[in-house]
C-alpha cells in the first residue's frame, strides 16, 4: 500500500506541502511564526475567524492555544504564550494527544498474538497519552489553511514509543456557522495499530483562574472505576449515588475528577455529550462528539504558574482508557484500510451570526 499523502492544490490563501516541507504562501496572513523549538524547528500559529468566534492553533502538538468570543475579554481555554511553555509543560494544555490517549496499564498490550511494550512515562509503570514523545510533542505540518479552517498532519512510524504500526494522523480545526469550533481527527494505518486521539483542552469560561463553581452536565449513566494509579479496574459502574453524577447540572466543586464517563459502547454520530456553564460570565458551552467516552480532569493538581489548581477543566472525548487490556471496552484497534474518524465540537448557543 503506498504511503498515505494529504496534498492540496496551489490556490490563493492555502498552504501546501512539497517534498515533506511546509510551504507558506505570502497571501496567508493568518499564519505567523510563533518561535522555534529548542531543536530549532519553526512553530507556526494559525488564526481562524468566523462570526463571533476566533481560535489560534499551533503546529506544535496541534494545540488549541486560544479561543475567544466577541465581546468577552479573555480566552476560554488555557494556553501558553510561547513555544517554550509547551515544551516545558507536563499538563498537555490544548494539545492533541495520542496515538493512544489516556492510560495504558503496565505499558503493554497484546494484539494478534504479539505483545508490545510501550514507553512507561506515568509513575514509571504505565503509559500516558502515547508516551513521553507522543504527538503532543511533535511539530505537525500544515497541509491546508483558509481563514476559518486549518488541517495539520503528523506521521508515526512502526515502533514509535513502543507501539506497533505506521500511523498517519490529520487534525482539521474549523469554525462553523453555528458558532462552533469543530475538530475532526482522522487516521489511517499501513499495518494494524492502536488509535485513540483526543483534544486535551482545558476550559475556563469565566477567566477567573478557578473553575470549581462552573456548572457541569454530562450525559453519562456510568463510569470506569480506577485503582490508586488511575488505571481502570475493568468494572463499569453507575454514577448514581457517587460524586461523579453530573446527569443534572451542578458545580464541579473541589472533589478531584480524573475519570472516564461512559457515554456509549461504540463511536456514534456527533451528538451532545456535556455542557459547561461559567457562573460569572453566564457563558454556556455545549460539547458534542462522536466518541464513546469522556475523560474529565478538574485540574486539581495543576501547578504550572500562572495556572494553579483548578485553573481549568479538561474535557477529553475519547475511547475508554486502557481499552487494549479490557476486551469488553470499545476497541481502539485500527487495521489496514480502515479510517479512524473522531469529531468534537465546542458550540456556544446564542452567539451564531
Amino acid at each position: 500500500m503506498p504511503a498515505l499523502r494529504f496534498l492540496v492544490a496551489r490556490q490563493p490563501g492555502l498552504v501546501y506541502r512539497r517534498n515533506m516541507t511546509t510551504v507558506i504562501q505570502p497571501d496567508t496572513p493568518n499564519i505567523a511564526l510563533l518561535g522555534h523549538t529548542r531543536a530549532g524547528t519553526p512553530v507556526h500559529r494559525v488564526t481562524l475567524r468566523s462570526g463571533a468566534l476566533s481560535a489560534q492553533v499551533l503546529t506544535l502538538g496541534a494545540a488549541l492555544q486560544d479561543m475567544r468570543l466577541a465581546g468577552i475579554g479573555h480566552s476560554l481555554v488555557l494556553g501558553w504564550p510561547s513555544v517554550q511553555g509547551y515544551e516545558d509543560s507536563q499538563a498537555y494544555l490544548g494539545v492533541i494527544v495520542g496515538r493512544l490517549a489516556n492510560r495504558l496499564g503496565n505499558g503493554r498490550y497484546t494484539l494478534d498474538g504479539r505483545t508490545w511494550r510501550t514507553d512507561r512515562n506515568f509513575l514509571g509503570r504505565h503509559t500516558l497519552h502515547g508516551g513521553s514523545q507522543g504527538i503532543d510533542r511533535m511539530v505537525w505540518e500544515i497541509v491546508h489553511a483558509t481563514g476559518n479552517a486549518v488541517t495539520l498532519q503528523v506521521t508515526l512510524q512502526d515502533g514509535h514509543m513502543g507501539f506497533g504500526g505506521d500511523l498517519t494522523i490529520t487534525a482539521t480545526f474549523q469554525i462553523e456557522p453555528d458558532c462552533a469550533l469543530a475538530i475532526t481527527l482522522r487516521a489511517r494505518a499501513r499495518t494494524v495499530s492502536l488509535c485513540n486521539l483526543t483534544p486535551h483542552v482545558y476550559f475556563n469560561l469565566d477567566g477567573t483562574g478557578d473553575i470549581t463553581a462552573h456548572e457541569l452536565t454530562v450525559m453519562a449513566n456510568s463510569y470506569t472505576p480506577v485503582d490508586d494509579a488511575l488505571i481502570p479496574t475493568g468494572e463499569v459502574a453507575p454514577v448514581a449515588g457517587t460524586p461523579l453524577d453530573f446527569r443534572a447540572p451542578r458545580p464541579i466543586g473541589t472533589t478531584p475528577l480524573d475519570h472516564n464517563f461512559c457515554l456509549s459502547d461504540r463511536r456514534l454520530p456527533c451528538r451532545d455529550i456535556a455542557r459547561l456553564r461559567g457562573p460569572h460570565s453566564g457563558l454556556e458551552m455545549v460539547l458534542q462528539s462522536t466518541e464513546p467516552g469522556l475523560q474529565i480532569y478538574s485540574g486539581t493538581f495543576l501547578n504550572e504558574p500562572p495556572f494553579g489548581p483548578s485553573a481549568g477543566v479538561a474535557l477529553e472525548p475519547q475511547v475508554w482508557p486502557d481499552a487494549p487490556n479490557h476486551r469488553h471496552f470499545p476497541s481502539v484497534v485500527l487495521r489496514q484500510g480502515e479510517i479512524y474518524r473522531h469529531v468534537t465540537r465546542y458550540m456556544f448557543p446564542g452567539h451564531a451570526a
